[in-house]
């Protein structure tokens, strides 16, 4: 299913349809989600442990998993679903608990499954940060490694015994990749 009577879906029209199983909307396509894999679904729920935790402890916002979707652009509409997100605080004024989120994430994580191809992960990362968030994770466990995206600049790679750092957005946040 790409286009609803050969024209562009909106986010409304998508929250509409249902549950047509997991999917994501790119400049008005809707994009079918494979289910994810028990590594997938474990490194997900570790991190979204972690980042639960520390977030709630701090009272700085809250952590989403299990494909949110965020609304990144408008005419043609783009909603993307991340694995797990970050919202500060002070972003969710205003957010209605129905619908998709109105806004990028400040933080967007995504696990790499086997079947993913690189290319698609990248046009996400882009997409995410063009709509403003602040830091993308993209965590491969096949390998494992992680690669931390921010705008502006190239990105970085951290290996098993390195630790995922917060940074700005989430300062005092780390975590051994290991771990997950």
């Amino acid at each position: 299913m790409s286009t609803v009577a050969g024209k562009r879906v909106t986010a409304e029209e998508l929250m509409a349809m249902g549950d047509i199983g997991p999917c994501e909307l790119v400049r008005g396509e809707v994009r079918r989600l494979s289910p994810v894999g028990f590594r997938h679904a474990r490194v997900t729920a570790a991190l979204t442990e972690l980042l639960r935790v520390f977030v709630r402890s701090s009272d700085l916002g809250v952590v989403l998993a299990g494909e949110v979707g965020f609304v990144l652009t408008r005419d043609p509409d783009t909603v993307r679903a991340a694995d797990v997100a970050f919202l500060s605080k002070e972003r969710l004024a205003g957010v209605s608990d129905e619908g998709y989120i109105p806004f990028a994430p400040d933080l967007a994580v995504e696990i790499v499954s086997p079947g993913n191809a690189w290319t698609q992960i990248e046009e996400k990362v882009r997409d995410y940060l063009a709509a403003g968030t602040r830091m993308v994770w993209v965590i491969d466990p096949s390998i494992p490694a992680a690669y931390i995206h921010r705008p502006g600049s190239l990105a970085k790679r951290i290996g098993p015994s390195d630790e995922l750092s917060g940074e700005d957005v989430l300062p005092g946040f780390a975590v051994k990749l290991a771990d997950l």
